[in-house]
This record gives structure tokens, sequence and C-alpha cells, in this order.
């Protein structure tokens, strides 16, 4: 029997926007957005007396507290945890090895669930329910959602409920890009059949993983989201702690989605510098005044491209983060500067994008409102699904 438990709490009024007056909606708008970890009345009362298992990191907050030490504070009988790309504490560069271990403040088992883990499903087994607590900044290609997925279906294997302590999304307000539809570019960092922008907090993700059959052989999990409060897709939210090395401000979160895709090419996003994912450059003066040179800085020492070279380019650390929105005008401006040599790891590229009729689109010479037009049919089709899975008041 398929186990749908697509909402297990629902705390009264988070999704009755429309019997509020004007009064008390401007009230719950401007009151202090509480995550999923912050609502310990809600969910330590499901923990007492059960076995549990944790995926975390260093975003695993409550207050200035990890969420671990909290859970062991409140006798909460906690195993081990996973541990995603970057490691339990953020510090590990991305795509390396990410190793089993212990956490050294509390003593804890941690297992890598990045890549394959032949002791998952194991692990999964010995505890009673999976807590899921990692922050995602809303772009496809970003990889924690996959250890959502994973955890997801390592429950569903394994007959274990899992816990989605919901997070606010950063890129939450709009949905945008091409969507994945083709399993050909199915890969880590195009997971999922969603917008490249995809305009969901995890907890509704993970309510479309459920209810789109997207786990192997269609089946579904136990699913418990603790909701968000004081939170819609309208609110403007900065993360309280980076979600990874490359990305250490709110600039560089909003900038994200839009910046990626230069990693299928040869120009730096500023990997190796102060200010990864805030400037664009190539070693080729005709690119811009700006300059910069890549090195080594923690986090991010390893596959930095144009590492010791000095690029020239645009310095983008004077944006209004809040003003910034999805757009190609930095691939196709860049594409412009250099065709015959932009496009240096073209499947990369096209498994960032989902698909390879970008990257063929933009060496055609196709416009933006043009490649927009061309995907204007499938995102209508997701944003109608994306409906479905809704928690929280939408944008538009």
């Amino acid at each position: 029997m398929k186990k749908t438990l697509l909402m297990l709490i629902t705390l009264i009024g988070v999704l009755s926007f429309g019997c509020k007056n004007k009064t008390e909606k401007s009230e719950s708008e401007s009151a202090k957005i509480l995550t999923g970890a912050e609502q310990l009345d809600v969910y330590l009362p499901l923990l007492k007396g059960k076995k549990v298992g944790l995926m975390a990191n260093q975003t695993t907050i409550v207050g200035d507290k990890h969420l671990v030490d909290v859970l062991l504070e409140n006798e909460v009988d906690l195993k081990f945890a996973f541990i995603p790309e970057h490691g339990f504490r953020g510090t590990i560069e991305r795509g390396e090895d990410v190793n089993n271990g212990i956490d050294e403040k509390t003593g804890l088992p941690l297992y890598s669930l990045y890549g394959e883990n032949h002791q998952a499903d194991s692990l999964v087994s010995s505890v009673d329910i999976m807590i899921f607590d990692i922050q995602d900044v809303g772009a496809r290609f970003y990889t924690y959602v996959v250890g959502m997925h994973n955890v997801m279906q390592l429950c569903a294997d394994n007959n274990r409920p899992v816990m989605i302590l919901d997070r606010p999304n950063p890129n939450g307000e709009q949905v945008d890009g091409p969507v994945r539809k083709d399993d050909r570019f199915k890969s880590d960092i195009s997971f999922h059949k969603v917008a490249m922008v995809h305009g969901l907090t995890i907890g509704e993700l993970a309510q479309m993983i459920n209810g789109e059959g997207w786990l192997d052989n269609g089946k579904q999990c136990e699913l418990t989201v603790v909701p968000l409060k004081n939170y819609t897709h309208k609110s403007r939210y900065e993360l309280p702690v980076i979600p990874s090395p490359s990305l250490p401000n709110h600039l560089s979160v909003r900038l994200f989605p839009s910046l990626c895709l230069f990693e299928g090419t040869d120009c730096s996003i500023g990997r190796g510098t102060d200010f990864p994912f805030q400037v664009i450059g190539y070693p080729d003066p005709s690119f811009g005044d700006f300059t910069f040179t890549p090195g080594s800085k923690s986090g991010m020492s390893v596959h930095v491209e144009q590492q010791g070279n000095l690029c020239y380019g645009a310095d983008l650390r004077s944006l209004d983060p809040d003003s910034i929105r999805f757009s190609l005008k930095y691939i196709l401006e860049y594409y412009s500067k250099a065709p015959d040599k932009f496009f240096a790891r073209p499947d990369f590229f096209d498994l960032l994008a989902g698909t390879d009729k970008l990257r063929e689109q933009i060496s055609e010479g196709w416009t933006e409102e043009q490649i927009r037009d061309s995907w204007k049919e499938e995102l209508a089709e997701y944003k109608n699904m994306r409906k479905k899975y809704l928690l929280y008041e939408d944008f538009e």
C-alpha cells in the first residue's frame, strides 16, 4: 500500500490566507519567519521515545545553535547524521569526497550521503524516523535537494517515515528557466523535472517528489512537513548561515541561478576569490575593465576556473540583491565576446541547463526573448503542477 502523508502537521492559520483581513495580513507578513526547526513544540513530541536519524549540515540551525545540539539537549535519541556535499560543517570542496566520521563537538557518528553509501539502508532501518533539515537556495542545480530525495527513497525502501523541517526559499518569488524533461540530462545538478528556478521550499519540493511518483518504482514515503510560520513566496529572506563556501552572502545567493551556467564555460564567476558568484571574467581584456585573479580559498581551492590567471570582466557587487531575477543577459553578453571558445564544457553546460536546446539556441544567435518564448509552454505546465504542492501563499 502506498504511504502518502503529504501534510501531517497543519498549524492553524498557516494556509488560511483568504480568511485574513488587511490588518491581520499586514501583521502576519511583518512577523518574524519561523523555520520548521524553530518550532520545537510542534515536532519534539513526535520524536519522544523514538530512535532518530538526521540529514544535516552547517545550515541546520535553531537560532544560534545547531539542531543536533538542540535535539540532544532535549534528550532526543539521535543515532547518526547523514552529511551532504560540503560536509557537516560546510567546509569540504565542491565535488570532493565526503567521508564518514565523528562530529568532534557531540561525538555523533556521521555518514556521507554524497555519492554511494552501502551502509545507508541498514542505518535508516535501525531508526524509527529520519529528519531532513538543510537550507536550499531555489535553483535546480543546487545539490542538497538530491540528498533529500535520497533520504526519502531510503525511507520508502525501508518503511520508515521522514520529517522535513521546512526552510524559506531565498529565491522563492520567481519561477523561471527551462524545465528538465529529458532523462538524458538527469544528474545531481539537474535531478528533478522542475524549472531551473523552481520556486519551492524544500517541504513543497518533497511533496512534489512524493506526489509525482519520482521515487524509484513510483514509491511514496510517509512524509511529514513541519511548515514555516509567517512565510509567503513574496517574503524577502536572507540566509542566516551561508549554504556553501561559494555563496557567502545574499547577493551571491540571488545571482547564483543566473551565473551558475557559466560553470559550463571557461569564464570565472569568482570562485577562489573573496567575491564568488558576484563577478564574471575571462583572461582577455576585451571582456571588460574590471580585473581579478582567482586563487585558492577555503572550500574553493580545486576546480577553480582560470585559477591564477588575471581575468577581465564585470563587477556585480553594486547590484541590489532584491532587484535581481533570473536572467540570460550575462550568458548572452559574454558569449558574444568569444563565441568560438565560450562553451568549453558543452556536456556540463547541458546538464546545468537540463537540456541541450539552450546551448544550441545561444550558438544560433537567439535573443533572450526568443529563448524565453521557446520554454513558455513547458514552464506553464510546470507552474500548474507546482500549484498542487504549495504550502504558502504564492507570489502571483
